[in-house]
């Protein structure tokens, strides 16, 4: 069934949506300079299939839907998607009001992500188009009128583009490894900037291990009026809310047009340097003067460290670390990637808080800015690629393939959290010749930070890098052990430096990893992850090892399963399996102490228990075991099978005998002292549903959202995956469910999720029950409060 996340109409105009249709472009300008306004353009588009003329301004829009961004064009479930409901062109259209004092600056809007091909018009008139579903435009409103004005957005989602990572025009969308539902998915600004303004400002740490480190500013400065007088650019580096230190240049009078200037800001030996345990982060604001006026003025935001990929591994700050990660789709159940900035900086947070990751890799194409703040600001590195999967297509293709290096380098280059360019196609062949090109655009852009590409073969050049390429790092994406245990991967390439950028996923072990599958199964999944970065932490020269996934995706490529594939360590919903309990034990355990099953202690489908060499996954020194809280002696560690990991497994006996049904107890040691004590109930008939929200409380804004973990557990809060049945959901208050309003626990193992996006308008409560045949009811209660004035994304 599909996800309810379209409004009525009626329930629109109810919520005041007739007055947001032609709101004024108002709202907080951040630190730009007096007199630019920017707002998000979230309440309320209208929306339906095009028809010819729906980009004129008295197009009949009864027909047409409220929506808001961002924003799917069709409803989905959480599997099964359908790519025939999105292959078409769809209409978005806003309307705004212009007031009189907004004309004497520049209007401008902004689309962070319109999949796939995107063509705006204003007020009838097309004034841009864009190609690729990745990456942002700006476009550029010269002729807006005081009063109403209409921009509409004609959005291509068909296969037929030739644009990265689609396959030629014969292929289908099920013939690369995830789908990509169209539609304006990521959020869209619209608002005034000043007739000379700063376009761009690169913040580039320089030395940063040297007392003498600094910084250098590259600006971009852009004005539609030519200036008889010189300019100033200022730059103050603040850390902590303290300056560091200032900078300054002077810039000659301009024609119309745009002008690089280049500074250096020196005296920043006292800035603490961002590292994944301590991502300190500075703001660099770089203010234009034309006398004492202030022209333009943006802030910036960076990080000081150095990362060096090496021979003999990874180097942040000048100290080895073994990069452990996992790869990430930014694909969601009902929505596809249209989740709003709070959902996307909560997979950051699972990843580096929950999983332990300390690197993850963007696959296969930019991902939210939003996911990517919050990485730097929780110490998350980021491998970062351009848009592809498994081919190089024609001239037109690869002059696209170039644009995506620039747009995704020149977006990106101020996140302290990347350190390496994906700019070869992941698993594609291609040429040198377009290999260079990228390797070297990229290293222009960005002289920082090397260039990779993630290969799929061992054989031919393909493995070996190019005489005189850019491309620093050699990525591989290891499945030797497909074939067969034992597991294994290749040695590093002697003489260059070596990354494992996939590994385990659906083609080590099993076509698919679901709590719905066989134990075994499921346990296979957690001891190939395990496996594969112990031998990645063996071999210094090993830079690190990124295993395929983090989360399962929607795909209808081979070994997809009914629309999906589920190799993740967390499900769609990211909600955690079995593997991901290996990742989460291999954190401190001072700070997060974990002590985690690797079976599901259910008497259901397994009468005595999980049996002999039962794996417990623990950061802990000592495992004891009870049964009825009456001692069952002591797990024994792993440590013979996993000789490398920080953190080995431990193993235990819990066979029970038949007809017993006791409940266990582990409690976990750090030296003599306790730090965990996890219980888990044998007996069914006591199981709960459990109904818990990631976020307490929303902005009423019309763009924030928040999930809603949904559960059957036993009485101590365990996921008991065997449950069945179906749960309704049902939401009342100021908001909508994104999300199917009825479960099949059967068929995503006992635990599903669902999304609240409150409306934009005044605070309010959001309650969300949940009902169970035999479980019974729960409810999940999220307050709303008014949206703070905060500064806007930048145009």
């Amino acid at each position: 069934m599909a996800g309810e996340w379209r409004l009525s109409r009626r329930r629109f105009l109810a919520a005041g949506g007739a007055a947001l249709l032609g709101a004024a472009v108002t709202g907080s300008a951040g630190l730009a300079a007096a007199g630019p306004e920017t707002v998000r353009l979230t309440d309320f588009w209208l929306f339906g299939r095009y028809a010819d003329g729906g980009a004129d301004p008295d197009f009949d829009e009864t027909d047409l839907d409220p929506v808001r961004l961002p924003h799917c064009v069709t409803p989905l479930s959480w599997t099964g998607w359908q790519p025939s409901s999105w292959q078409d062109q769809w209409l978005y259209r806003k309307h705004f009001t212009v007031t009189p004092a907004m004309t004497a600056e520049r209007v401008r809007a902004r689309f962070d992500g319109v999949m796939t091909n995107a063509t705006v018009s204003l007020n009838g008139r097309v004034v841009a188009t864009h190609e690729g579903g990745y990456l942002p435009f700006e476009v550029e409103l010269p002729e807006v009128v005081v009063g109403d004005n209409v921009l509409a957005v004609v959005v291509d989602g068909r296969w037929a583009l030739d644009v990265p990572p689609n396959l030629p025009r014969t292929a289908g969308p099920s013939v690369i490894d995830f789908y990509q539902p169209a539609g304006i998915y990521r959020p869209a600004t619209i608002g005034t900037v000043p007739r000379t303004r700063l376009a761009d400002v690169f913040a580039r740490p320089v030395d940063v291990l040297s007392p003498a480190r600094s910084l250098h500013l590259t600006c971009e400065l852009d004005t539609t009026v030519a200036l008889g007088e010189p300019l100033q650019v200022t730059a103050s580096v603040r850390q902590a809310g303290l300056e560091l230190a200032q900078g300054a240049t002077e810039v000659a009078p301009m024609p119309v047009g745009t002008k690089t200037v280049e500074f250096d800001v020196g005296g920043l030996g006292a800035v603490r340097l961002w590292d994944v345990e301590d991502p300190a982060l500075c703001d660099v604001v770089v203010t234009v003067r034309s006398g004492p006026r202030v022209v333009d003025q943006r802030v910036v935001r960076t990080g000081f460290r150095e990362a060096r990929f090496t021979p003999d591994g990874f180097f942040l700050n000048g100290r080895r670390l073994k990069l452990f990660g996992l790869n990430r789709h930014q694909w969601y159940p009902f929505a596809g990637g249209a989740l709003p900035d709070r959902v996307q900086r909560r997979d950051a947070e699972i990843l580096r808080r929950e999983l332990n990751c300390t690197m993850v890799r963007c696959s296969h194409y930019p991902q939210s800015s939003a996911f990517l703040d919050a990485c730097d600001e929780l110490g998350l590195l980021v491998w970062e690629e351009i848009p592809g999967w498994g081919r190089v297509g024609d001239d037109a293709w690869q002059r696209q393939n170039l644009k995506d290096v620039a747009g995704m380098v020149v977006r990106d280059r101020n996140h302290p959290s990347i350190v390496v360019w994906g700019t070869r196609v992941n698993e594609a062949a291609g040429s040198t010749d377009l290999y260079l090109r990228t390797g070297r655009l990229a290293r222009q852009l960005d002289p920082s930070r090397p260039t990779s590409g993630a290969l799929a073969t061992t054989t031919g050049a393909r493995l070996a890098l190019p005489p005189g390429t850019d491309e620093q790092v050699l990525a591989y994406n290891d499945y030797t052990a497909r074939r067969g245990a034992p597991f294994q991967l290749r040695p590093p390439r002697a003489g260059v430096p070596y990354l494992v950028t996939e590994s385990i996923g659906t083609l080590a072990g099993a076509r698919a990893y679901r709590r719905t599958d066989a134990p075994a199964t499921q346990h296979l999944q957690a001891e190939l992850h395990a496996k594969a970065h112990d031998l990645a932490a063996a071999d210094d020269r090993y830079c690190g090892l990124l295993a395929w996934c983090a989360f399962d995706y929607p795909s209808g490529w081979q070994r997809s399963v009914g629309g999906s594939k589920f190799p993740g360590v967390s499900d769609i919903f990211r909600i955690p399996k079995p593997a991901a309990a290996f990742y989460a034990s291999q954190g401190d355990p001072l700070v997060r102490a974990v002590a985690e099953p690797g079976f599901a202690w259910d008497f259901t489908a397994q009468p005595t228990g999980p049996g002999p060499g039962a794996t417990i996954w623990s950061n802990c020194d000592r495992l004891l075991l009870f049964l009825d809280d009456r001692p069952a002696g002591e797990a024994r560690s792993r440590r013979a099978d996993f000789p490398h990991l920080r953190y080995p497994p431990f193993a235990a006996d819990l066979t029970v005998p038949r007809g017993r049904r006791p409940q266990l107890r582990i409690d976990g040691y750090v030296g003599e002292r306790l730090v965990v004590s996890r219980r888990f109930s044998g007996d069914r008939s006591h199981d709960v549903l459990s109904c818990v929200p990631d976020d307490p409380g929303l902005r009423a804004d019309g763009a924030d959202a928040t999930r809603v973990v949904i559960a059957a557990t036993d009485r101590f809060g365990t996921l008991r995956a065997g449950t069945a049945g179906r749960v309704a959901v049902t939401l009342t208050g100021p908001g909508e469910l994104v999300g199917d309003p009825t479960l099949d626990f059967g068929a995503t193992g006992g635990a599903a999720a669902v999304w609240l996006r409150p409306f934009a308008g005044p605070p309010g409560t959001l309650v969300l029950t949940a009902r169970h045949d035999t479980l019974g009811t729960a409810t999940a209660t999220v307050t709303t409060s008014a949206a703070a004035r905060e500064a806007t994304p930048r145009l």
